[in-house]
């Protein structure tokens, strides 16, 4: 089932369930209920309207992308053998279970 967002102008509250596209919400007792979300002091009559979000879409990413923005992708190879498929300067191309020299660098890549 899908989730939706509903929000309240009388208490300005926006509140996320899920049910099924068929389902329409009207009032803030309904969306309550179907929520599981505290009536407070909001008349259970007051009006709701469904808030349309935005879609998040996956693009695919090339691995030479993802090592310019500063990401780590390894693609398992093996049992225990992971192949840094945006290994850097000085970043061993294979991953192996045991062998500490063949971490990436993440501290390079993270900074506070």
């Amino acid at each position: 089932m899908p989730n939706y967002d509903y929000f309240c102008e009388a208490n300005g509250e926006t509140v996320e369930v899920h049910h099924d596209i068929h389902t329409t919400l009207k009032t803030w007792g309904e969306l309550c209920f179907a929520a599981q979300h505290p009536l407070g002091e909001t008349e259970f009559t007051a009006p709701i309207r469904k808030v349309i979000r935005p879609v998040g879409i996956n693009i695919p990413i090339s691995n030479s992308r993802l090592k310019e923005v500063g990401f780590t992708k390894l693609v398992k190879r093996d049992d225990g053998v992971y192949e840094n498929v945006t290994a850097q300067d000085g970043e061993k191309k294979y991953m192996q279970a045991g062998d500490a020299t063949s971490v990436p660098h993440l501290h390079k890549k993270i900074s506070s």
